[in-house]
């Protein structure tokens, strides 16, 4: 079957391997239509339509649907502008597909309920800017309209979950489980009640920042109490509380007296929420940061020890 030969749609079939159905569709909607009949009135189609068939089966297979190739047929696009939107939209498929999967996995992990299942499906697939619109309204309702440290409300502002295209389900799971904390209205009450004491604080005069140097001390000093074994009520607790409250009075220009220690307690207990820890090690989890050590452990040592030495 060469040169001028025409086909039957039989002919076609095997040819192409699509079915007598499928090309007799084709050709009564006009895609591939007929070149010619015999005389008894069967449809024949010539190399042109061979080779049209042949490309409407490729589209078809890259899953474009029949509209879109009819375009590419009569020429109103071309097969790169196709290709390029095709792609885009596989693209988004794609994205949409491993979404799925990992929130299929965590609920396996989870154990969800149907209830759970529907709200993480939700969750998960909010846009970039809906996350970063639903954390800043978490961080505008416990630090708006005031006063308090401005580098570490900069922070939190600066470090948004960006749900990478393909997450792990761990990565699910925490963003699920950082916006059901963000909502929680007791750990907003708790949040604020932080930035209400840093604004007072503030307003007192304290603008000495975010105190790194004194959260490396109190860790290296209290972990290796802990490290040792030392009880925070026990009398080898006491020169280990005096160092510290020492480089308390410094950085603030205080005297390390009772007064100091009280305000300090009082300092570490608002700041002792063990959900605002748990805040940034979602939010490592969610971006692939390395999760550092909890500090949970030193500042309840920290705080106990404090208490001990306050006891009349």
């Amino acid at each position: 079957m060469d040169g001028d030969t025409l086909y039957t749609i039989g002919a076609l079939a095997r040819r192409t391997g699509l079915t007598v159905k499928t090309i007799r569709f084709y050709s009564d909607t006009g895609i591939v239509p007929s070149t010619d009949r015999s005389p008894a009135g069967y449809r024949l189609y010539d190399l042109r339509a061979l080779a049209r068939l042949d490309l409407v089966r490729t589209l078809r297979d890259l899953g474009l649907d029949l509209a879109v190739i009819r375009q590419v047929l009569d020429r109103e696009v071309s097969v790169p502008e196709v290709a390029a939107a095709h792609a885009d939209a596989l693209d988004v498929q794609i994205r949409t597909l491993r979404l799925r999967r990992a929130v299929l996995r965590a609920v396996a992990k989870r154990g969800s309920t149907p209830e759970e299942l529907n709200l993480m499906h939700k969750i998960a697939k909010l846009s970039d800017d809906e996350r970063r619109r639903l954390v800043n309204d978490f961080i505008d309702d416990t630090f708006g309209c005031l006063d308090a440290n401005p580098d570490f409300v900069d922070m939190m502002r600066s470090a948004m979950p960006d749900l990478p295209d393909d997450p792990e389900p761990d990565q699910v799971d925490a963003w699920v489980e950082l916006v059901e904390l963000t909502q929680d209205p007791d750990f907003r009450t708790s949040v604020r009640r932080m930035a209400e004491h840093q604004a007072a604080e503030r307003a007192q005069g304290d603008t000495t920042g975010l105190h790194h140097d004194l959260t490396e001390t109190v860790r290296d000093q209290v972990g290796h109490a802990l490290t040792a074994g030392i009880s925070p009520t026990s009398a080898q607790a006491a020169p280990i509380i005096d160092a510290l409250t020492a480089r308390y009075a410094q950085v603030f220009g205080r005297a390390d007296d009772t007064d100091l220690r009280r305000w300090l307690l009082t300092r570490l207990e608002i700041a002792g929420d063990p959900r605002a820890e748990r805040y940034w090690h979602l939010l490592a989890v969610i971006n692939g940061w390395p999760v550092p050590p909890s500090l949970a452990p030193v500042f309840t040592w920290f705080i106990e020890a404090l208490r001990a030495g306050l006891k009349p």
